[in-house]
């Protein structure tokens, strides 16, 4: 089971605590993108889509994605039931049993379980220094001796909120271009980049043919139950991704694609403000967090800031439960996302300002008691 979601069960049974456990934003589906819904509804439209979405979603996803400087056709995209359908399509179409599947660690553990469904042998390359960073040499060096099929990377990331800057983007653009080697590149929060300037190794033509992008609307129009996302890829790696996710789930819920639609043609200036949103709450948390005392990097993409408890003597396991239960304040330990995360926790600030403050306030009573 996830390790977010065992961890975000336990706070029902702490009465008064404040969860900051999920990637959940706090902000209302976008108007238009409702009443697109409620007008589906209306229109009937609630029968069998094309397998891979709607023409009309498929080519706005097309022309929403050239604004990253990525370049995908109507026909190389499918629309599927959220990002986690997107990661377990592809990864059922392109792994075979005892195939070698690098991934991150710390990373969303939804990577390494799916890819574990599907019989893969999991070959974890680190995110190291204060920013998580990749280390580039480790991966040439495990591509050069273990021969694997496939790398998942995920930026911006959940949970360090780590963004790809562009000296990474053309390191890991040789790696993969003189390499027999597969890329499934999550970009779930690519709307949640706080740089100017969006890097991914999808905008690379000449690898085109080794790159798997799964991105959607979850986090970008706050509609998480929605399940709306998308994967990307060339037409002769989608047919076997068409396969798996026709079986699957036959086609995303019409109505919701018919919201996204919308929002692509409608919305788009509600996202930028949830962003700046987000953007106000990680400075607020990174200062308050610094200020308490904690170690941590300075996320630059999605709304979750990972700060260092290994100061307090406590495993992550350890210090979540404490504060939950004597502060009660949930946040996630960091070994949800692998051995790396081992003393640091997970800390979503996709909720109100308002209970942001009460949670530091929490917090710094806490730490200053007991430590």
């Amino acid at each position: 089971m996830s390790g977010i979601r065992k961890f975000h069960n336990k706070v029902s049974g702490v009465k008064g605590a404040i969860s900051l456990t999920l990637g959940q934003p706090d902000f209302p589906v976008p108007k238009k993108i409702k009443e697109a819904i409620i007008r589906a509804v209306n229109e009937n439209k609630t029968v069998y889509t094309p397998n891979p979405g709607i023409p009309e979603l498929r080519s706005e996803i097309a022309n929403y994605l050239k604004s990253f400087n990525i370049n995908y056709s109507q026909d190389e995209i499918c629309v599927t039931v959220g990002g986690a359908e997107g990661i377990m399509s592809a990864l059922a179409a392109i792994i075979d049993s005892g195939d070698k599947v690098m991934i991150p660690d710390p990373a969303f553990p939804g990577y390494i379980n799916c890819a574990k469904l599907y019989g893969a042998n999991i070959i974890n390359y680190d995110l190291v220094g204060e920013n998580f960073e990749i280390d580039y040499k480790q991966i040439e060096d495990i591509i050069l001796k273990e021969k694997p099929k496939v790398l998942v990377m995920s930026y911006p990331c959940n949970p360090t909120g780590a963004i790809l800057d562009k000296e990474g983007a053309e390191k890991l653009h040789k790696i993969i271009r003189d390499n027999d080697i597969l890329v499934v590149t999550d970009e779930m929060y690519s709307a949640l980049c706080y740089e100017d300037n969006y890097y991914s190794i999808a905008q690379y033509e000449d690898i085109r043919d080794k790159v798997i992008l799964i991105s959607g609307f979850s986090k970008t129009f706050s509609m998480t139950g929605l399940r709306v996302g998308y994967v990307c890829a060339t037409e002769e790696i989608m047919e076997g991704i068409m396969k798996t996710h026709m079986y699957a789930v036959t086609c995303a819920a019409s109505i919701s694609q018919y919201g996204v639609y919308e929002g692509l043609k409608s919305c788009l200036p509600d996202v930028e403000y949830m962003k700046n949103e987000f953007k106000k709450r990680r400075d607020y948390m990174y200062k308050a967090l610094k200020d308490i005392g904690f170690e941590v990097g300075f996320p630059r993409g999605a709304f979750y800031i990972f700060p260092s408890i290994k100061k307090y003597g406590l495993t992550s396991e350890e210090f979540c439960d404490r504060l939950l239960k004597e502060a009660k304040v949930a946040i996630i330990p960091g070994s949800a996302f692998g051995k790396n995360g081992e003393g640091f926790a997970r800390i979503s600030y996709a909720y109100s300002i308002e209970e942001l403050k009460i949670s530091i306030d929490r917090i710094d009573k806490w730490i200053k008691k007991n430590f």
